[in-house]
């Protein structure tokens, strides 16, 4: 009996590995782009546009890996379908170092996405069976290593592009292959963890159909959607907003997108076991509404209110692993379907809202334009309104958080 527990341990403590580590992968994949895109944007001559649409059409490979993972997992199972995520990623990585022009880029951003998705759905698949005590603690605790790498990525990003290699720059295009390397690490845990076969898993799985008429389900959807489209838009526009805004430099705006992340990361470690006492649906309410009311706030106040953008971390940083916590208490022995589900959605979701922050960027630049404004002043402007529709959504994550508290209340299952 002693030999089986310390097994169970010994593979435990594998599996937790196998999490934080992908979680800590994860922040460094999707947060190394602040302060790369003003160079891949300088290189290539792209517009705020093509940018929105970049980041929107590559999340469409984050979708697509969202469609098929559970899928995977369920059919191959967890061991191989977390290495080809964490392969196809450190791939990606060699393709945008190779990448000359838009096409070639939005190709290889497609990959890296496709590996993100991948890596996303499984992780929370994995979490959800295996958190099934203290469940809100626990998940706070794994993303908090996708803010602890959050947080010190934008500065290693910087830092890595200014590099010297052979007598020229690594730039962003080293850097990128060089971070993405770091993807082989958790596979050597994954490869020898164990993992439970379908055999093992006894219950009747849910199809995608049945949790299509589940109303809690698309409101949980929609609580997610503009949460996480708030929290990405931030890893994307900050340092864009803060160079081009007030004329930061891209150091001194690196800093500001690594002190929202520190946020961040800070809110997840210590506000998790708070979700676990006062309810993960209170929790939703009350954190996003403090994200965008301070990322509004900001935008108002001006450069001497930017702390505020930094702060606004604090607030969206619990939204994710809440939500995830949330459906591993409603979905417990459907976590898979509920996460492909909402996860999916919120896929869509990230897309549009990519593109329309980019939209809102260009359209009220042209605006600002069309009223004789200057050059920068209609730039200045265009950028503002995008970065209020970011904190919008914020807000709107609280508006729909509260709806959810409600139908869950009626239905005397509020956690």
């Amino acid at each position: 009996m002693s030999r089986t527990s310390a097994l169970i341990s010994k593979n435990y403590v594998l599996l937790l590995l196998v999490v934080f580590g992908g979680f800590l992968i994860f922040g460094f994949s999707e947060n190394i782009k602040g302060p790369a895109l003003p160079r891949m944007q300088s290189d290539l001559k792209l517009d705020e546009l093509q940018i929105g649409i970049l980041l929107a059409f590559n999340s469409l490979g984050y979708l697509l890996a969202c469609s098929f993972t559970s899928w995977l997992s369920n059919r191959t199972g967890m061991k191989l379908t977390l290495s080809l995520a964490f392969g196809s990623m450190a791939i990606s990585g060699i393709c945008i170092y190779f990448a000359a022009n838009y096409t070639t880029l939005s190709a290889a951003y497609f990959l890296m996405y496709v590996g993100n998705g991948m890596l996303e759905i499984a992780l929370a698949i994995l979490a959800a069976k295996i958190f099934v005590k203290n469940t809100g603690t626990m998940m706070n605790l794994a993303h908090f290593f996708y803010g602890l790498s959050s947080t010190f990525a934008p500065i290693i990003a910087a830092w890595l592009m200014g590099v010297d290699v052979f007598g020229s720059q690594l730039g962003w295009r080293g850097m990128y292959m060089l971070m993405l390397a770091l993807s082989i690490l958790p596979m050597l845990p994954n490869l020898l963890a164990r993992y439970k076969s379908k055999e093992e898993q006894q219950h009747e799985p849910v199809s995608l159909k049945e949790f299509a008429r589940d109303k809690v389900a698309w409101m949980i959807v929609a609580v997610l959607s503009f949460g996480v489209v708030s929290e990405l838009a931030v890893g994307g526009w900050l340092v864009n907003f803060l160079e081009k805004a007030y004329g930061w430099s891209n150091d001194s705006s690196s800093k500001m997108l690594s002190a929202f992340f520190f946020c961040f990361m800070m809110a997840r470690l210590v506000l998790g076991p708070i979700t676990d006492k006062i309810g993960y649906t209170m929790s939703l309410i009350i954190m996003s509404a403090f994200s965008g009311i301070c990322s509004v706030a900001a935008i108002v106040i001006g450069e001497p209110g930017a702390f505020l953008f930094a702060l606004a971390g604090v607030g969206i940083a619990p939204i994710y692993p809440t939500v995830m916590a949330l459906l591993a208490k409603r979905y417990p022995r459907n976590a898979d379907t509920a996460i492909t589900f909402t996860v999916t959605l919120m896929g869509i979701a990230s897309v549009i809202g990519n593109f329309a922050i980019g939209g809102i960027i260009e359209w009220t630049k042209r605006l600002f334009a069309a009223g004789s404004g200057s050059t920068h002043e209609s730039l200045v402007a265009g950028l503002q309104g995008g970065y209020l529709f970011i904190g919008a959504c914020a807000l709107l994550c609280s508006v729909t958080s509260l709806v959810l508290y409600r139908m869950l209340r009626r239905a005397k299952q509020v956690w």
